[in-house]
């Protein structure tokens, strides 16, 4: 996957806005990018290790940096910010982004878990 010609962080910092060239921008919520993080503390380090991460609703992007050529890292307000999202990631949920917010809104359920902290 080549890098996005764009990534933009809205002005209240809660969407980030990636565009590939030749395709649609992808609109990401904060709150999306912040429990789908693909750091270790989010994804574990094997399926049955991920951590359903609640409260996030108002979740910020305090900022985003370079990793290479490949990858961003972003930093969110509650300061979490290990995760690195590389160019296939972000595209990855571009695409499947409705089917993993349902997945995540099912789980929080399921676990008797809120998006509020």
């Amino acid at each position: 996957m080549t890098a996005p010609k764009e990534l933009r962080v809205s002005k209240d910092r809660k969407l980030l806005t990636v565009t590939f060239p030749g395709h649609q921008p992808f609109e990401l919520p904060a709150e999306l990018l912040r429990v789908a993080s693909p750091s270790a503390e989010v994804q574990g380090h094997s399926p049955e290790q991920r951590v359903t991460v609640p409260g996030k609703r108002d979740v910020a992007i305090l900022k985003i940096e370079p990793v290479g050529n490949y990858a961003v890292r972003i930093t969110f307000d509650d300061f979490h910010d290990t995760g690195i999202f590389t160019w296939n990631y972000l595209h990855t949920l571009g695409h499947e982004k409705h089917a993993r917010w349902n997945g995540y809104l099912a789980e929080l359920a399921e676990k008797g878990l809120s998006r509020d902290r």
